[in-house]
């Protein structure tokens, strides 16, 4: 009985290649982004998956394979779930709004994918270069926010000037910092930054910075507006009152 089970569980596993190389992909996923590529071994992915490091060398052929799989999925789940926002729906600001809190989101959830990117560049992105479709993958947001842009220029509340591909480096910049660098700003000014109260206001900083950026220079908000006026209301009141005491 205990024989057929094997013979079974071994033939789901034959028969199951997708699911097979999925399972190696995710665990080679954290072994790259905690050790690095000339850190991570596969001897020890190898021993946290359903199966053996013959069948990895099979499925991605070397080390380097794996880790371009590993950085192509990385780079594929952050751009399906961008797709998924409906940005087109939303008028341009509430775009931006959104796309700007998902990617702070995305990042703080799947802190892996920072350390992957982060590791890649100390390597000045030898291996990415190799991938054949990272930049095809990449191209997806470029467009989203070409065409976001064009709808807040086209309602006269984006400026002119905004370019696509430095909008998306400065939001992608921003989000990663509260990653990539926790632990030694943290340590520095003993401030936690991966509480919710941390989180929430930082991501409200992020977005209201970027959309700001956005702005047609010289421009605020109609609400920032009505409260210079009541604050300028307040102050005249409360000098009035002053002259009356004097």
């Amino acid at each position: 009985m205990k024989a057929n089970q094997g013979t079974r569980g071994r033939r789901r596993r034959i028969n199951d290649p997708q699911g097979t190389r999925r399972n190696i992909v995710e665990v080679a996923t954290g072994e790259f982004a905690q050790k690095g590529y000339s850190g991570a071994r596969v001897d020890a992915i190898a021993g946290r998956t359903r199966t053996s490091k013959r069948m990895i060398y099979y499925y991605f052929r070397s080390k380097e394979g794996l880790y371009l799989a590993v950085l192509d999925e990385a780079y594929s789940g952050i751009r399906r779930a961008e797709a998924t926002l409906d940005l087109e729906k939303l008028p341009p600001e509430d775009a931006l709004r959104t796309i700007v809190g998902f990617t702070f989101d995305y990042y703080n959830k799947h802190p892996e994918f920072v350390r992957l990117v982060m590791n890649e560049n100390i390597m000045d992105g030898a291996h990415m270069a190799r991938s054949r479709t990272i930049s095809k993958l990449n191209v997806t947001v470029i467009d989203a926010l070409r065409r976001l842009i064009a709808r807040g220029q086209k309602a006269s509340i984006f400026r002119r000037d905004v370019d696509p591909i430095e909008l998306h480096m400065s939001i992608s910049a921003l989000g990663i910092f509260n990653v990539a660098n926790r632990a030694t700003f943290s340590t520095i000014f003993k401030r936690d930054m991966t509480s919710p109260r941390a989180l929430k206001a930082r991501r409200e900083e992020i977005v209201e910075i970027v959309l700001r950026h956005v702005r047609p220079r010289g421009s605020e908000p109609r609400i920032d507006k009505m409260n210079r006026l009541v604050h300028l209301s307040c102050n005249q009141r409360n000098r009035g009152k002053k002259w009356r005491k004097v």
